[in-house]
């Protein structure tokens, strides 16, 4: 017993320690599996912040096998045991957290990840995912198909919502943004294009191997990567902006290289409505992914996407207006949560319209009317998709333009243009959400702008004229 008694002192000892310090030291806690988006509420982990992926892949067509690491290094925001990564499907050999072997297990879309030390707050950590395997193809909430899209010769990875974790392990929501670097091998002759610049090539045992840099933020769903066989142009913008476009041969009709043609033009006069243009090049990615693929164009960062399907395959010149917007309104400046799409889609919707009146087609007023006479634009409130089903629905689009256009009727063209151009300046490179942009036309204009964000953001009822 006496024995017994020494042989707790120690403890008791610490525990007094302790308490004398303001209590029980509590044990490291885990990061959440979800950012609690309301729409997407298991996207995204909670307690750290990436500020880079390090990606180095390899990737087999004819097996479509995807294989490699990824370092994810993030800093810990908050005294961290254990935390999460975003990954669906593929399979998981190892992982290490600085160097050090790390303990891992799988739920569904969640790869939870132990540290063999907890991390601090504050603490920058990197976390090596060796992983392999056939990327799934998913189907969103929308039935459209995104994530690994397999094409007859290599594939197209497309991410909006959720389809990063597709490929790779991630913070899959667009609150965290970070840079990459991206290298991939593919047999030889086939190209790998992505984001940001391309840093390098080389050719090593029969395979090309790519090297992609993108030093400006990005959210996972706007990172890329296409491979197959590709037309591939470089050019620059008369400000001298790189220009690096990838085409595949089969979709490389006129019309599509006439549209093509005119993305000089066409950034130079956004550039006139939003700034300058915020990123390092620009460019285009037009792919094959034939007909159970779903055809629809993304805005990923720097270098929209277009499928190249149709008959002819054209890239429609609105919709290339729309994509390239979206470097301002949605890439540069990107919503901070999934309820604030509006904000990227509202903002397209409406500089498509311009440019529609720019080319001598329907004025600004005639599309308006179109939109406010649509009967879909009115299901439900732009700021408040009901469901992750109604992300891209009509009200995002349509009435997301029509408070736009409710705002210049309010503030006169020279006080909104200003506007327009202000906004992607005040959050460059940030997120946004909807408070913040009411808030911001309200200090910018120093105006009560509360009846028209009331009726046209909010409202549920459809006013009773334009």
């Amino acid at each position: 017993m006496r024995a017994a008694r020494h042989a707790l002192l120690p403890l008791l000892l610490a525990c007094c320690l302790s308490c004398s310090a303001g209590g029980v030291v509590a044990e490291p806690v885990a990061g959440a599996p979800g950012v609690g988006d309301r729409l997407f509420p298991h996207a995204g982990n909670g307690g750290y912040d990436v500020t880079h992926y390090g990606l180095d892949l390899s990737y087999e067509p004819s097996s479509g096998r995807l294989s490699g690491t990824a370092a994810v290094t993030a800093t810990a925001t908050q005294d961290l045991g254990r935390f999460n990564l975003d990954l669906s499907g593929l399979t998981v050999g190892s992982v290490t957290v600085g160097g050090h072997p790390a303990a891992f297990s799988r739920s569904g879309d969640e790869l939870t990840v132990r540290p063999d030390k907890p991390l601090d707050r504050g603490e920058q950590f990197t976390a090596t995912v060796a992983y392999a395997g056939v990327p799934r193809t998913l189907t969103d909430p929308d039935g459209s198909r995104e994530g690994w899209l397999r094409t007859s010769d290599g594939a197209v990875a497309l991410g909006e919502p959720v389809g990063a974790m597709a490929w790779f392990p991630c913070n899959n929501h667009p609150s965290d943004k970070a840079a990459y670097d991206l290298t991939v091998s593919v047999p030889g002759g086939l190209t790998a294009v992505s984001n940001g610049e391309l840093a390098g090539t080389s050719q090593t045992g029969g395979r090309s191997v790519f090297h992609w840099r993108t030093s400006r933020p990005m959210a996972t769903y706007l990172a890329t990567l296409a491979i197959g066989h590709f037309d591939v142009s470089r050019s620059t913008t008369p400000a001298g902006l790189p220009l690096y476009t990838a085409v595949d041969p089969r979709s490389n009709d006129p019309a599509t290289a006439a549209a093509l043609a005119r993305i000089p033009e066409i950034l130079d006069w956004e550039s006139g409505l939003f700034g300058p243009y915020p990123f390092a090049s620009s460019g285009a990615i037009v792919a094959h992914l034939g007909s159970d693929q779903g055809g629809y164009a993304l805005e990923t960062q720097n270098r929209p996407f277009f499928p190249g399907d149709g008959d002819p395959p054209a890239v429609p010149l609105s919709t290339l207006v729309h994509e390239l917007s979206h470097q301002w309104v949605g890439d540069s400046v990107t919503p901070r949560s999934w309820q604030d799409i509006w904000l990227n889609e509202g903002f397209a919707t409406y500089t498509a319209w311009l440019w529609d009146a720019h080319e001598g087609g329907d004025t600004v007023d005639q599309s308006a009317a179109a939109a406010f006479a649509e009967t879909a634009a009115w299901a439900f409130p732009p700021a408040s998709p009901p469901t992750a089903a109604d992300l891209f629905a009509a009200p995002v689009y349509r009435r997301g333009a029509l408070v736009l256009y409710e705002l210049r009727r309010t503030l006169g063209d020279a006080e909104f243009l200003r506007l327009l151009r202000a906004w992607p300046a005040e959050h460059r490179y940030g997120n946004a959400s909807t408070a913040d942009f009411t808030a911001f036309c309200a200090k910018f204009t120093g105006r009560d702008l509360t009846p028209v964000f009331r009726t046209w953001l909010y409202g549920a009822a459809k006013p009773a004229h334009l």
